[in-house]
């Protein structure tokens, strides 16, 4: 009975994958740089009112020489706006608040609130980040540290993901997995030239501003839902250089806080993301492909296990694949979910996060060009948010 065996080497294969192909970005230099040209720090913020008082201060507390902060408040309805103008420059040379303008039309509301703090900014160098984010006061200077030795255009950094409640834990890991497995090696691919992988954490991004000025800024991604794998891209294509680095012990981001925010706002680039990763010939076939993929991989071998104990299936076959599939894959998960950051009894839930998983990928897809996020509706183009 040798078959059921052979069936689960793909779970053995990516468990051994996981374990020996994957790498993560170096680490930012424990250092300050050499040189420190002038950082203007743009913090798009929308409806942030939670958030906004410790993303600033944590900006206001960097000990980098030269930098200001330009927050703009993207028509809030929370008091976020106010929030931020109550809060002190700390060691930044100025720290402004911008009433955000009407959105125009063709615009999406992140790329328009960083176009708008970058028509302010006086900065050698632009820094975008979310206004969900966390900074340690040395995370300004070791990012320019890295931007130098890696002779960057574009400097993006990750960080921790903060996860407060049980969904959190359960759900973030099976998004960033999926990441991780497409992105397994970005410098690696980055090396060889292939602009469809390139990809840059919005939350972190520091950019030369001659180089993104002459890329055309936020104006050339200004309809795009995942603005920062779009602006990525064009770097590499264009033949400049992008380098991505960890910060895990300096920069934090909690994304979402609740099981409705995840679906919501992972239904918003989850699908998005993936397809502008495609040449447009295999677009149509990356959501079936995906969907099939996922539900095969982990939500089909646990209900086969599920069968057998309560006997609706006798059939030593499929008990034999479905507790090897199920053995291998409950590894995996423990071993992802203690990389994020959760507690690893969360991976022996992986069954119940994928299903949620899928359903926030089946649910993005049959919204097709319809995306929602913080009061707003957009209808894209191609369906893609990319041309």
């Amino acid at each position: 009975m040798i078959l059921p065996y052979l069936l689960a080497a793909p779970w053995l294969g990516l468990l051994l994958f996981l374990l020996l192909r994957v790498r993560l970005p170096r680490e930012l230099p424990a250092r300050s740089p050499e040189h420190a040209p002038s950082v203007t720090v743009v913090v798009p913020a929308r409806n942030e009112a939670r958030n906004i008082e410790t993303c600033v201060r944590s900006i206001t507390a960097q000990r980098y020489p030269d930098f200001e902060i330009v927050v703009v408040d993207d028509r809030s309805e929370d008091g976020t706006g106010a929030l931020a103008r109550g809060l002190p420059p700390g060691g930044a040379t100025a720290l402004r608040v911008l009433q955000g303008e009407d959105l125009p039309v063709g615009w999406l509301g992140k790329p328009w609130a960083c176009h708008q703090g970058s028509r302010v900014a006086t900065g050698a160098l632009l820094l975008f980040t979310d206004a969900d984010t966390v900074h340690a006061p040395d995370l300004l200077e070791r990012a320019v540290a890295a931007m130098y030795d890696d002779q960057a255009d574009l400097l993006t950094v990750t960080g921790r993901q903060l996860m407060g409640t049980f969904w959190e834990r359960l759900i973030q890991p099976q998004v960033f997995f999926a990441m991780l497995i497409r992105y397994y090696d970005l410098e690696g691919m980055l090396r060889r030239g292939r602009w469809r992988s390139a990809i840059a954490n919005g939350q972190y991004m520091l950019f030369r501003r001659d180089m993104y000025e002459a890329l055309g800024g936020h104006v050339a991604v200004k309809g795009e839902v995942v603005e920062d794998l779009a602006l990525a891209q064009r770097v590499v294509r264009s033949g400049r250089r992008l380098s991505m680095r960890r910060a895990e012990t300096s920069f934090a981001t909690r994304m979402y806080r609740s099981l409705g925010e995840l679906v919501a706002g992972w239904s918003k680039n989850l699908l998005i993301g993936g397809l502008q990763t495609m040449p447009p010939t295999l677009r149509p076939f990356v959501a079936p492909a995906a969907a099939l993929t996922g539900a095969v991989a982990w939500v089909v071998p646990p209900l086969s296990l599920v069968a057998c104990a309560v006997g609706l299936t006798a059939s030593p076959a499929a008990l034999a694949w479905s507790a090897t599939t199920v053995g291998l894959s409950l590894v995996l998960w423990v071993l992802v979910t203690s990389r994020m950051g959760a507690p690893p009894a969360y991976g022996l839930l992986y069954p119940v996060g994928s299903a949620v998983g899928l359903y926030i990928f089946l649910r993005a897809w049959a919204r097709g060009s319809r995306v929602e996020w913080k009061g707003r509706t957009y209808h894209l183009q191609d369906g893609t948010g990319s041309s």
